[in-house]
């Protein structure tokens, strides 16, 4: 599994994997049923601790995206497409969240921002 950790960013590890993983799950790249590596070998993989792996792998199966069997591993979990969409809402929310806070900084009004919009995403 090719994940890409930015030890310089401000997000701690563990959450840079449990976001690739997921975004990997949304998007179809990793299926039900697909065997994620295993602790020791991902950490030694990323080069980082096997604790912030398991953190990770801990945080993804409480939101319910992989499913751990003692023993064999940890895999993808069985998700629906009502949760996938849920999740992807979220992602695009808080995008939209981070770019009207930022106009707002900038001095946009709500109807320069509106109007940006419609430039932007609803014009062919």
């Amino acid at each position: 599994m090719d994940l890409i950790i930015n030890n310089s960013s401000m997000v701690p590890i563990y959450e840079q994997i449990v976001e690739q993983i997921k975004t990997a799950i949304v998007s179809g790249k990793l299926t039900p049923q697909t065997m994620l590596p295993s602790v020791r070998s991902f950490a030694k993989d990323l080069k980082i601790s096997a604790l912030t792996v398991k953190k990770a792998y801990d945080l993804l199966e409480e939101e319910g995206f992989t499913v751990t069997v003692h023993g064999k591993g940890t895999f993808v979990a069985e998700t629906n497409s009502e949760k996938i969409k849920e999740e992807q809402l979220k992602e695009i929310e808080e995008d939209f969240s981070r770019i009207l806070l930022k106009g707002k900084r900038y001095g946009l009004s709500n109807e320069e921002l509106k109007e940006l919009f419609e430039i932007q995403f609803l014009e062919d």
